[in-house]
């Protein structure tokens, strides 16, 4: 292939005509790339392919309006020197639109009919040529043209690619801190180069391992900075499943784009959130996140912050309570997995957390025998009563600062108790569990967790409400007379669907505490399947009913904590589990 010359002439007739400065700059380009096999011309290219494109369209255009390949060699002499020199880039052709165009540019000069030599000279060139560019991957009318003209597809094109990404992954195999002379030529300079000229690889499989190797590479120099671009397309490519990593790829990645690793968080809450009635357990112990955080303690806080700003929002939201449980326990059981030496402390992990709460609240139940629970929540719930109560006696300080900073350690007690609300539901296990005398701790730990901000100074008044619903609830268990009175039923489902007045108890506390009766107290399995059909669909909380008995019956396979009547225990919750679902189906809409 002749040397381009450094002055083009063009002649256009009646159609738009290319800028002939435009065209004398793409010539000098596409001649200075070559191969791109050098870093900066790697960046260059990397840099023009948008312009690359938006002017191939232009051309593409150009030679559709011409009437013949003769007619247009004679306007643009030298476009198949242009046209060719880019089919040997392999930037240009990894990018899906540039290597369209440049496809149907050259279909366009394809002559079914060759009149003259230099139509058929042009047919056996762009023969060659397509081989390189056609893939296992183009549309059926691109494969269709290519049989036409006789032109087997072939591999081409990938294996250029290939030897490219290996000579690229092979050239940032060494970074400063692998160097044993000081002396020698730092090469990290050159990763900030690669990863911009990667950014249109990113949905090439072939370039896979260099992706991973980049976002992998020792952050021990400065010059070893990844482009923005680079990461914006990476995690892109990633979240819409056009791009495979590995484990400490995806890792790296979240680590070094914190915008990757919130949509990682926000999307994957979102699939929890509307897949109703499910536990959000079984979705994170197939994701990555809980582990990638027990990496990074900085990633960790990061979705730490999410789940802050979300229960805030949302702060009766039992659905994203759960899920924030369901990731820490998660992130706690990986956390124990990593080897003690590199294990990132807790007290870094949890560093707004009140410490005198930190280990007693993250210490799981299993962790400790039966006998000590009450003893434990008694301890907990009076340790957050008196930090409540500290926040309530200083709302009449003047000094903003103050005031502020009280209700951020209540906050931050309240996140940590629902972040390890395991404590939570061993507290209404042995409320039901246990002897009546003495379960004022256990209340007033059940309404903190439901009532944590404590509007209007309620909480007194809801302790009361609590305690009469309780007593309302073990009768109701304990009654042997069946069918159950109606008007015996009938305060259970004020309770579950409350007016909107104030105060009033949380219908999930209700319908937590109306479940752990159905399940532990000894009631016979269709006796308390009963009960439950009558209030749940009275109160319409199916799908709620659903994800208290899903997080209870994972609580007490993962604890282990039933010390008798585990048979019974297990025979009523899967009458529960069964009447319910036969609810939830007979709820829905019939299909036609």
């Amino acid at each position: 292939m002749s040397e381009l010359q450094p002055q083009i002439q063009l002649q256009l007739a009646a159609e738009p005509p290319l800028d002939p400065q435009e065209m004398q700059f793409w010539l000098d380009k596409v001649a200075s790339w070559g191969q791109a096999d050098r870093p900066d011309t790697r960046r260059d290219t990397s840099l023009h392919l948008s312009r690359l494109r938006d002017f191939l369209q232009r051309l593409l255009t150009l030679i559709n309006n011409v009437c013949s390949t003769t007619e247009t060699m004679k306007r643009l002499p030298l476009l198949g020197q242009f046209l060719g020199r880019l089919c040997w880039n392999p930037y240009v052709t990894a990018d899906a639109t540039g290597r369209g165009l440049l496809f149907q540019c050259l279909w366009g000069l394809y002559s079914e009919h060759p009149g003259n030599a230099v139509e058929r000279k042009a047919n056996q060139w762009m023969r060659k040529v397509l081989c390189q560019l056609a893939t296992e991957e183009d549309d059926a009318p691109a494969q269709a043209l290519m049989k036409q003209i006789g032109v087997s597809p072939k591999e081409y094109h990938f294996e250029v690619l290939r030897k490219m990404v290996a000579l690229l992954q092979e050239n940032i195999g060494k970074s400063c801190s692998s160097l044993g002379d000081i002396n020698h030529r730092c090469s990290c300079d050159s990763i900030l180069a690669t990863s911009e000229a990667c950014v249109p690889l990113v949905t090439c499989p072939e370039a896979a391992p260099l992706i991973g190797a980049l976002l992998q590479q020792p952050g021990t120099c400065v010059r070893a900075a990844l482009s923005e671009d680079f990461l914006d397309a990476v995690s892109s490519a990633y979240s819409s499943q056009c791009l495979s990593l590995e484990e400490p790829a995806v890792f790296s990645l979240w680590y070094h784009n914190q915008s990757s690793l919130e949509d990682a968080v926000l999307s994957l809450l979102e699939r929890a959130l509307t897949n109703s009635g499910s536990n959000p357990q079984k979705q994170l112990e197939q994701s990555l996140l809980p582990k990638a955080c027990t990496q990074h303690c900085s990633m960790f806080l990061v979705v730490n912050d999410i789940f802050r700003s979300i229960l805030k929002q949302a702060e009766g939201k039992e659905s994203v309570k759960y899920f924030i449980q369901a990731f820490t326990s998660c992130f706690l059981r990986e956390l124990a997995l990593q080897p003690q030496q590199t294990r990132i402390s807790l007290k870094a992990m949890f560093p707004q957390s009140p410490p005198s709460l930190l280990f007693p609240l993250l210490t799981r139940p299993s962790e400790m025998p039966q006998e000590a629970w009450r003893h434990h929540l008694n301890w907990l719930s009076g340790s957050l009563q008196r930090l409540t109560e500290e926040e309530e006696e200083g709302d009449g300080d003047n000094s903003g600062s103050t005031r502020l900073a009280r209700y951020h350690t209540v906050f931050e007690a309240w996140f940590l108790l629902v972040q390890c609300a395991h404590w939570v539901q061993a507290a209404v296990q042995l409320l039901v569990t246990s002897e009546p005398e003495d379960r004022g701790p256990l209340l007033w730990l059940l309404i903190f967790y439901h009532h944590p901000t404590n509007r209007g100074h309620h909480r007194a008044r809801l302790l009361v409400h609590g305690k009469e619903a309780w007593d309302h609830l073990r009768s109701l268990f304990l009654m042997s007379a069946r069918p159950l009175p109606v008007d015996r039923l009938q305060p259970l489902v004020t309770l579950l669907s409350p007016q909107p007045q104030q105060p009033a108890l949380s219908p999930l506390l209700i319908l937590n505490l109306f479940l752990n009766c159905a399940v532990f107290l000894q009631q016979t399995p269709s006796a308390a399947a009963e009960i439950i059909q009558t209030v749940v669909e009275r109160s319409g909380l199916v799908d709620e009913a659903e994800r208290v008995l899903s997080s209870l019956e994972f609580r007490l396979n993962e604890d282990n904590c039933l010390s008798s009547d585990t048979n019974g225990v297990h025979l009523r919750m899967q009458a529960l589990q069964n009447t319910l679902t036969r609810m939830h189906a007979a709820s829905r809409p019939a299909e036609n």
